[in-house]
């Protein structure tokens, strides 16, 4: 299958490109493919003419979004109408990458597929919009946390602070899915091989608050997980502009199904590998 990725030289998209051997994927950076600039997807999709498109092009600076609604409108929401046009035009399938910020982070339990969305913040309101235009042939597959080998990251973050600073803060109520760049890459694959359409969540298993995964970093890399220590969002210093859902937990209700979608390992598997690739 020929597979078109925007934002190629992202976490995900580097992924995409390391895991599809089996395709021939096309991917293209921001500066070869800009998803705002409507004449130029167009000349790019009639070019290549991809069986199928992922977009991970996306603005996810949340605080800066909460800075600049209309940007993060433009490049989260309205451009992947753009794609989904063109994707039709020329018969491929669009796959919609998204998030857990489409929640508001209330609810007792994991999210699934069909609860209803309520956004926090700008960046939530802008990736929910990109889910409305993909089109009722497109995929959407939110995901959270994500983190791997690749650009800046909060597993990056945190290593760098356990060699920077003797104690650590990580908030310990908000609650989410460590999701490694590779596995999630494996598993959009596989949706795409069958032709997925609708809303699919898509995360490693295993929830945990960001305190409690700086503690396992802090384990899987020999390091006292007493060093890092508990706060709360609103004791955060200085404070985020935007706000974090504080239930993040994605899961399914769609495995049981005939045609189920793949079930990722679980997160520390992953969080092992993708340590032992930065030590080398």
């Amino acid at each position: 299958m020929k597979i078109l990725v925007t934002g190629g030289s992202g976490q995900l998209g580097l992924a995409l490109q390391r895991q599809g051997g089996a395709h021939d994927l096309v991917a293209f950076d921001r500066t070869s493919l800009d998803i705002t600039d409507a004449v130029q997807v167009a000349r790019v999709f009639a070019r290549e003419r991809p069986e199928a498109v992922i977009n991970c092009a996306a603005w996810t600076d949340v605080d800066a979004c909460e800075g600049d609604p209309e940007k993060a409108m433009r490049i989260n929401g309205t451009a992947v109408g753009t794609l989904a046009r063109e994707a039709k035009n020329v018969g491929a399938h669009l796959v919609q990458i998204s998030t857990d910020y489409v929640f508001d982070g209330t609810k007792k339990g994991p999210y699934v597929e069909t609860d209803l969305p309520n956004p926090l913040s700008v960046y939530g309101k802008s990736k929910l919009l990109g889910e409305q235009l993909a089109g009722h042939d497109g995929l959407v597959v939110r995901t959270a946390w994500v983190m791997g080998p690749d650009g800046n990251n909060m597993l990056k973050t945190i290593l760098r602070l356990l060699k920077e600073h003797e104690v650590l803060h990580f908030v310990d109520d908000q609650i989410g899915c460590p999701t490694f760049t590779d596995d999630l890459a494996i598993g959009i694959l596989a949706l795409i091989a069958k032709k997925e359409t609708g809303i699919s969540h898509l995360t490693n298993s295993g929830s945990v608050s960001w305190f409690q995964f700086a503690q396992e970093v802090s384990i899987a890399t020999e390091n006292d997980p007493n060093r890092v220590l508990p706060v709360s969002t609103e004791q955060l210093e200085p404070s985020r502009p935007a706000p974090r859902p504080q239930n993040s937990v994605l899961g399914t209700c769609l495995t049981n199904q005939a045609s189920a979608q793949p079930v990722l390992r679980p997160h520390h598997q992953p969080l092992a590998d993708v340590i032992n690739q930065l030590k080398n």
